[in-house]
């Protein structure tokens, strides 16, 4: 008796697998039906699931699911015939069946009973869209046989035997049973055990490597390497069985999509491309949630009503596309739409009223800084609250649940032409390859994924390379600042000075942005095993967990986005390019103070201003420019920008125009106006004692001083704007 009561409870379990698997092709099949209706090939995928599942349930007794689906299976005969056509009524009551099934099932699994839901009023609505004036009456009478169904009993007809195999009507049982046979379920827990246990070997695989590299027995050496060899294997095969393809993620997105738009009264059409690209399974069950947030937000928030986006001269159905590919030993993820994207300005106005930013960081933002505050805790563009948005919540949750993972989110919106958010994360995080650094004697693994590139300095280069910008150190690598942060400092929490001799630096990226991680000394590159930190260290923000090296010591693993916000590299630069220099060198007194140099119109010309007076460095194309007023302007940050020529404004010939057909513009703000300076060149940016040697009658140039052993003018940039425009300064908006 138990034996049988087992053998029954088998059945239901590969029912239900194999019932929630179809289920979820029919949510894709009935979305992508409303595309095109008369698609024979997805209308008979359809009836052939739902005759699956109501011919099983018939058999295992379960009377109100096989009744749900049989009135279903009737409505899809009818489509399938051609006797009916799709339409949104009908295919929201189909997708309301899947719902129905969907929850009995749920019940099925947890109660072994289909609960206590009643679906009459589905059953209704079902049967009432099966009436067409030269249709028969729906029913059991009126049922088309399946044509590639093998002949016998239905297996859902009362008193059959057995229930038939779950054989699709295009192939035979010969051919179903060979597919079967070369696939088997296995249970989650026991990938994750074998996972961990490969780990295992993995590690004492290293411990042996190390041990034998010193010997000099060849069967040992030759063993060694024989263990690495299938270790390597078994690692690989190990991974391959818990790598899923994203689509099982991105597959439920297209009925999502349509119920949101349909809610938000929109028209919104999706495309997925990358289904096939693989993920580790604990990746994919990370990702899921933000995903979805990234979805919906671009449905409610991106894309605009048909209307709107007629008299904006776009089509009236938005589009929404989702893209997953390998790159870089990692996944990237795209979400873009076509919707207005993200207005900078309205953004940092609703920051200041949350009180997320004050006004003064506000106004010192760029627009990708003000675009990147919508993954703050608290922000939120929606004017009320609704069971969709509103709460200030989503895209945080966005940000930090990629980043536990160790992946990295960017958002680039064009306001009118739509957003896309890029995710990046990892393939995996169970076994990485890293870079072993060391500091003050311990070892460090910096996760392979965030390495760029090494840069060693020589005792004599390091002193001569190696600069200071506001007390901050950098190195200019191929004409680039580099920010360096030496991790000697960052974990004892203050300078420990610096040393005499070499200088490692990792190059490293964190968050789109690359810093220079000074370390002691560079190991090796390793496979490690990711553990995670115990609940004494999960609150330092350097650490993303740890490993056990060769020789059986622990090693720390290094957050590397942690480790950069915990150095303020990003803010750091940011704060620092726009911060109060100090008060302009005059007469012949000496000020250190930072020197923006110019290369001013007029071939060899140097010119330099304090970085005090500098808002923005930015980049124009030369077809932006527009006349207006009389003068050039751009349009800049949703205000009209007025430019100024270095050249013409001080009175010496201008250069010629460079092959990138870029301008360079110095942004000047006073109060509420601002102005763009167009000069050639920018050449560097230095900290220098400035003693100005000549005075100089030319208007807008206060002297003449030598910086980096070359005369330099320091230009009087406000006198030079004024020279131009009297009135500016004043409290005219912009």
């Amino acid at each position: 008796m138990s034996a049988d009561a087992n053998d029954l409870d088998d059945v239901v379990k590969e029912f239900l697998v194999e019932s929630f698997e179809n289920l979820d092709q029919l949510d894709r099949d009935l979305v992508a039906l409303e595309k095109d209706p008369r698609s024979r090939e997805t209308l008979a995928s359809v009836f052939r699931t739902i005759h699956t599942i109501k011919g099983t349930c018939g058999f295992l007794g379960f009377g109100k699911l096989e009744s749900v689906a049989h009135v279903g299976e009737s409505l899809l005969s009818l489509l399938r015939d051609g006797r009916l056509v799709l339409d949104p009524e009908i295919t929201t009551a189909l997708l309301g069946m899947v719902d129905a099934v969907r929850v009995m099932l749920a019940s099925i699994e947890a109660h072994r009973h289909e609960g206590d839901g009643d679906y009459t009023a589905l059953i209704e609505t079902l049967t009432r869209l099966q009436r067409v004036d030269d249709a028969a009456p729906a029913g059991p009478a009126a049922e088309a046989p399946e044509p590639a169904v093998a002949a016998g009993p239905e297996s859902g007809a009362p008193g059959a035997p057995t229930p038939a195999p779950a054989v699709q009507a295009d192939g035979a049982e010969g051919k179903s049973r060979t597919v079967a046979d070369s696939t088997i379920r296995v249970d989650v827990g026991l990938l994750d055990k074998l996972m961990n246990l490969v780990g295992e070997l993995v590690l004492a695989r290293n411990q042996i490597l190390q041990s034998t590299a010193a010997q000099s027995d060849a069967t040992l050496l030759a063993a060694s390497q024989r263990l690495n060899l299938i270790t390597t294997e078994l690692q690989e095969s190990v991974m391959k069985t818990r790598m899923q393809p994203i689509g099982n993620v991105l597959s439920k997105f297209p009925r999502v999509v349509r119920d949101l738009a349909t809610t938000c009264g929109k028209r919104v059409r999706i495309e997925i491309e990358g289904r096939e690209t693989e993920l580790d399974k604990t990746i994919i069950e990370a990702i899921k949630d933000p995903l979805t947030h990234v979805v919906r937000n671009s449905v409610d928030h991106g894309i605009e009503a048909s209307a709107a986006r007629v008299a904006a001269g776009k089509p009236a159905e938005g589009r929404l596309s989702l893209r997953a590919f390998h790159e870089g030993g990692q996944v990237n993820i795209e979400i873009a739409d076509d919707g207005a994207g993200i207005d900078a300005e309205r953004v940092k106005r609703k920051a200041v009223q949350r009180g997320l930013v004050t006004a003064e960081q506000a106004a010192r933002m760029g627009d990708r800084e003000a675009v990147n505050l919508i993954f703050t805790p608290g922000f939120s563009t929606a004017e009320k609250v609704s069971n969709i948005s509103g709460r200030g919540v989503g895209m945080d949750v966005v940000k930090t649940n990629v980043e536990k993972i160790g992946g990295t989110v960017d958002v680039q919106s064009r306001v009118g032409e739509g957003t896309t958010i890029r995710i990046k994360i990892p393939l995996t995080l169970a076994i990485i390859p890293a870079l072993v650094v060391t500091s003050d004697g311990d070892r460090y693994a910096i996760p392979q994924v965030s390495l760029l590139e090494l840069v060693r300095l020589e005792t004599e280069d390091a002193s001569r390379g190696i600069e200071m910008i506001h007390g901050a150190p950098v190195y200019r690598l191929r004409g680039n600042l580099l920010p360096l942060v030496y991790l000697r400092d960052e974990l004892r929490g203050a300078e420990a000075g610096r040393q005499d001799g070499p200088v490692n630096i990792v190059v490293l990226q964190a968050d789109d942005r690359h810093f220079g991680l000074v370390v002691d000394g560079v190991s090796d590159t390793a496979e490690i095993v990711v553990k995670p930190l115990g609940k004494q260290l999960k609150g330092i923000s350097a650490f993303a967990g740890a490993t056990i090296m060769g020789d059986g010591r622990v090693a720390l693993i290094l957050d590397v986005l942690g480790l950069a916000q915990r150095a303020h590299v990003v803010s750091e630069v940011r704060d620092r390019s726009l911060a109060d220099g100090a008060p302009a060198a005059e007469g012949g007194r000496e000020a250190r103070q930072t020197l923006l140099l110019l290369l001013g119109a007029g071939g060899e010309r140097r010119m330099a201003i304090p970085l005090s007076t500098v808002a923005r460095l930015e980049e124009f194309p030369r077809t932006a420019v527009e006349l207006a007023g009389g003068g050039e302007v751009v349009q800049y940050r949703g205000h009209i920008l007025p430019l100024v020529r270095l050249s013409e404004a001080i009175g010496i010939e201008p250069s010629p125009a460079p092959a990138d057909e870029l301008l360079r513009v110095v942004v000047y703000q006073e109060r509420h106006r601002r102005v763009g300076l167009v000069v050639d060149r920018i050449l560097d940016i230095v900290e220098d004692r400035v003693a100005l040697e000549a005075r100089s009658a030319r208007p807008g140039v206060v002297g003449a001083a030598v910086i980096q052993q070359r005369v330099t003018d320091i230009l009087d940039v406000p006198g030079v704007i004024r020279r131009i425009d009297p009135t500016f300064g004043g409290e005219a908006a912009a």
